[in-house]
């Protein structure tokens, strides 16, 4: 009985219970067959930090401006999905998609959004 590898299909040598030719093979094998899970949580948040670079990068074109949190809400942006942070010497927490920041202030009973760029100095 020969056994055949479940990625390049060549024939296996050795135990009978083997199912791929190489670690190279087992690897392909079960990259591929993650690729093609519909979202797996890795893909959710790549999805949403992405979403949410190109949305304050659309509003941010100058390096600071201040934008209704509402409106880019309705675009897509979530808040809770940042790659870091950087506090000001006001202690106030700016979150980072990337290389955009944003800061959430209140103006009267509406919340808005501080939108920056990186800045060498924040490191």
């Amino acid at each position: 009985m020969t056994i055949h590898c479940l990625h390049c299909n060549e024939e296996i040598e050795g135990r009978t219970d083997k199912k791929f030719c190489s670690p190279y093979c087992r690897s392909a094998f079960h990259y591929q067959k993650n690729k093609e899970k519909e979202d797996t949580l890795f893909k959710t948040i790549d999805k949403q930090l992405k979403t949410n670079r190109k949305i304050l990068k659309n509003y941010n074109k100058a390096g600071l401006a201040k934008v209704s949190a509402e409106k880019v809400v309705n675009e897509g942006f979530n808040p809770k999905y940042f790659t870091h942070y950087w506090k000001n010497k006001k202690g106030q927490a700016y979150l980072f998609c990337y290389e955009y920041g944003f800061l959430e202030l209140k103006e009267g009973n509406k919340k808005k959004y501080v939108l920056v760029t990186w800045q060498e100095y924040m490191k």
